[in-house]
């Protein structure tokens, strides 16, 4: 009785650890094929955005599309075209989102904030003079 016990439980946590793992490798491959799509295909959304908008980037003014990084992990959870001077666009890695709460809970705020790493765990450098343009959804 007690082996038919501790295979059952044995089975129940196998079980449980799959479903587990399956749900977070489902995140890591949802984060992955974003970082991926915007490495590939950055450009090509940054020209489709500024063709949609009308947007003529020159010397004086660049436009860029970087992934969108939640502030807490880290992790990629959407695209976004930043844009200022030249030379301030090329800092940007990424933008941080950053989400609060505002009159308690009945106002959910967020902030799309550009930064010069694609690692906000070690803290937010804001890119200053350049600002959040466009989002990009993208569907996997």
């Amino acid at each position: 009785m007690r082996h038919h016990l501790r295979a059952f439980g044995l089975g129940v946590l196998l079980t449980l650890g799959c479903v587990v793992g399956y749900s977070q490798l489902d995140k890591i491959l949802k984060a992955g094929g974003i970082a991926l799509v915007v490495d590939r295909f950055g450009g090509d959304m940054d020209r489709a955005l500024n063709r949609l908008t009308n947007t003529k980037p020159d010397k004086n003014f660049a436009t860029k599309v970087v992934p969108i990084l939640s502030a807490g992990n880290g992790a990629h959870i959407g695209a976004a075209q930043v844009m200022g001077k030249p030379d301030l666009v090329r800092k940007v890695q990424a933008v941080a989102q950053i989400e609060g709460d505002f009159l308690g809970r009945e106002v959910r705020l967020r902030a799309l904030v550009p930064i010069s790493t694609k690692s906000p765990q070690r803290g937010i450098d804001r890119v200053e003079g350049v600002g959040v343009s466009g989002i990009i959804d993208i569907k996997l």
